[in-house]
């Protein structure tokens, strides 16, 4: 395989658009990177898989895949040797890679929905709560400023005049 197949193959997964990062090419679905041919120069193909993937990956075709040096590859950047990869490698790891940031997207896409419900729930209290909520934040304020609490704080923080 080559350059040219890994982005031909890249570019025939749904909704998948080429990019560039850092002067290289990568390959995005959502707007998010699932291969790159950041080494290309090297010989591979850059693929973002999580650590368990990439293990089972490099296990199973150990002289294709190896991970990215560094912090980047201990958490799942996987070099392909494209010179090594046959078509089917090639076609299901790139597939792999995809399918996980699609996951990968859609859960950062329910986080941050559910986020959203939470904030809204807390922003329509009903104006009895808004009425507790403030009593109790008095209440709070006039045990917190008594003359006993005062002379506590003050001794605690050697704050005597």
């Amino acid at each position: 395989m080559t350059a040219a197949d890994f982005r031909r193959i890249a570019l025939n997964l749904e909704g998948a658009e080429e990019g560039s990062h850092m002067g290289a090419a990568d390959f995005r679905v959502g707007g998010r990177i699932f291969a790159t041919l950041a080494s290309e120069r090297q010989g591979f193909g850059n693929l973002m898989l999580n650590p368990e993937e990439q293990a089972a990956f490099i296990a199973d075709e150990p002289d294709v895949f190896l991970p990215v040096a560094g912090t980047w590859g201990h958490n799942g950047a996987t070099h392909v040797r494209l010179a090594l990869a046959s078509e089917e490698i090639l076609s299901g790891a790139l597939r792999w890679a995809w399918k996980l940031r699609i996951e990968k997207n859609q859960n950062a896409r329910l986080g941050a929905l559910n986020a959203a419900r939470r904030r809204s729930a807390a922003s329509t209290k009903t104006p009895e709560i808004i009425l507790l909520d403030k009593r109790r934040k008095a209440e709070m304020r006039a045990r917190l400023t008594t003359p006993e609490m005062l002379e506590s704080v003050k001794r605690r923080y050697g704050l005597n005049d």
